[in-house]
């Protein structure tokens, strides 16, 4: 009777055994889904905080490139010699040399 009794509770431990096997492979497979999911999240975060940071930076290359034009504008406007000409009169008090004045110079 004692020999029945040993080989029922063999049967019994490896039926345990093999169920612990079947739910370790389950919370196995569970975690690396868990895992691939957190990755798959984070990657699509990230991305998206790129994109965000692209559309800044497009924008403020947008903003740069019209105050260069802006400044390009105002350099030529600054430039112009009809400019130059008018304040060396008005304000500098300035008058064209007259020809005793030129001396040429070969």
């Amino acid at each position: 009777m004692e020999a029945v009794e040993v080989l029922r509770h063999t049967v019994h431990e490896g039926e345990r055994t093999s169920r612990d096997a079947g739910y370790s492979i389950w919370i196995f497979v569970a975690a690396i889904l868990m895992v691939v999911l957190l990755i798959y999240v984070w990657s699509h975060i990230h991305m998206t905080e790129l994109e965000y940071q692209i559309a800044r930076e497009l924008s403020s290359k947008e903003q740069l490139n019209e105050e260069q034009a802006k400044l390009k504008l105002e350099l030529a406007t600054l430039k112009a010699p009809q400019r130059i000409e008018t304040i060396a009169k008005e304000k500098l008090q300035m008058v064209y040399p007259g020809r005793e004045q030129v001396i040429l110079i070969k």
